[in-house]
């Protein structure tokens, strides 16, 4: 089973070290970004199962990071960690996204407990849905049908697999390689434009005759799925 991805965005060295040593011995793999800028495109960049975030960051405070988080990502679980313990500020805090709000100094078996009662949320409601989406575009992994706007496209199982690992890493710059391994099982081949050739196919049929492009390429690293 993979490992929960934790992100945490804190600008105290030593609570956020306290944090990551504690989540990596409760067998969670962390990142931390140390101000608000960093953290914001580590957020968007890279797929994470939770964010823990402060509210006084240099850069960028917190309430503005969650804001840009969830412009992009409704679904991600984001813990504001935090000295500012008034009502304001909780309520600011859930006005720009925030799930849940835990006061420093905190006990760490507290946070613990709910991070995964988020997570365990999470995993239940990906179990209970079999619809993957990004904007307008919508896949049903049960009945494999594929439709934007409304619109049916049709697409071949290989054109499927593919715009399935591209919607389940949205906002994520995937390589080539990466899309080998997974889509073709195999070990990517610079002399082959084989997955060049279906992005191709895939953007004609999902993007053609629509104003909005979904796939991006990022020159020399790989692609992206997201809104704009």
């Amino acid at each position: 089973m993979e490992l929960a991805k934790i992100l945490i965005i804190e600008d105290e060295k030593r609570v956020a070290s306290f944090i990551c040593k504690g989540l990596e011995e409760e067998g969670f793999e962390t990142d931390i970004a140390y101000d608000g800028l960093i953290g914001k495109k580590k957020a968007l960049s890279q797929k994470y199962d939770m964010i823990i975030l402060d509210i006084n960051l240099p850069q960028m405070n917190g309430f503005e990071v969650c804001k840009e988080i969830r412009n992009h990502n409704a679904s991600i679980p984001i813990l504001m960690l935090t000295a500012l313990g008034t009502t304001e500020d909780k309520l600011d805090g859930f006005d720009a996204g925030a799930d849940d709000y835990l006061i420093k100094p905190f006990e760490f078996k507290e946070l613990l407990a709910r991070i995964r009662v988020f997570l365990k949320r999470t995993n239940s409601a990906m179990l209970q849905s079999n619809i993957l989406k990004i904007a307008d575009l919508e896949m049903n992994l049960d009945t494999k049908m594929v439709t934007r706007a409304g619109k049916n496209i049709e697409l071949t199982a290989k054109e499927f697999q593919l715009l399935e690992f591209l919607i389940k890493n949205k906002h994520r710059v995937v390589s080539r390689a990466e899309i080998a391994e997974k889509i073709w099982d195999i070990t990517f081949d610079t002399g082959t434009n084989v997955i060049d050739v279906y992005i191709s196919f895939l953007r004609n049929k999902i993007e053609k005759g629509f104003s909005s492009k979904l796939i991006h390429t990022h020159i020399g690293m790989g692609y992206i799925l997201k809104e704009k």
